[in-house]
């Protein structure tokens, strides 16, 4: 489902309340889209997370930022992907908006002084719709993505949003569920009060 997209942050916000988000087409020009089945990423303990994921994590080999530099991070989910990409310049401007007024967030694993890896996502009551993530370093976006499962679990989020699972996404125990049980949980998740920052 798509159609003509507005891009002021309070249609953004109305638009994720619904569990509609924007995508930029090859021809530059914006929709709103759905998906049925969604993907979704639990918080629980059927998150998955390897063993030699895990000692990387506990290495601090990268250094993990919240927020830090969050239009670098998602102009780096644009330029990782370019010719595959859903992500454009309004896009961008339009969520670093958002960025601003506290909704829209990033996880970051800086390797001394570059930005090798990331994800970033809005968060609404207490779920997060996870947009893109991105790495130049290997297992760099694995990384912030078990900071990001973290960080949700400390907070008592319960909904994380991925719209489609992948192979990569399903080794962390993604799965499909129909389009009638996610607005369910989005309904009982966004009333709930969660701080991301």
């Amino acid at each position: 489902m798509s159609r003509s997209v507005t891009l002021d942050p309070e249609t953004l916000l109305h638009a994720y309340a619904q569990g509609v988000f924007p995508m930029a087409d090859r021809d530059g020009s914006i929709h709103w889209y759905t998906a049925d089945p969604r993907g979704v990423m639990p918080l629980d303990d059927t998150f998955h997370v390897p063993g030699t994921l895990k000692q990387l994590v506990r290495s601090a080999k990268f250094d993990v930022r919240i927020n830090y530099d969050f239009p670098r991070t998602m102009q780096s989910c644009m330029t990782a992907r370019l010719g595959e990409t859903w992500i454009n310049p309004d896009l961008i401007s339009a969520y670093t908006r958002l960025h601003q007024l506290g909704y829209a967030h990033s996880v970051e694993c800086w390797l001394d002084t570059k930005l090798v890896g990331g994800l970033y996502g809005v968060s609404l009551g207490a779920a997060f719709f996870g947009e893109s993530m991105f790495h130049t370093e290997r297992d760099a976006s694995k990384v912030a993505l078990v900071h990001l499962v973290e960080r949700l679990r400390e907070r008592s989020f319960e909904l994380l949003d991925t719209q489609a699972t992948t192979p990569h996404l399903r080794t962390f125990g993604c799965t499909d569920i129909p389009a009638a049980e996610y607005a369910k949980r989005l309904e009982r998740a966004l009333p709930r009060e969660c701080k991301f920052d």
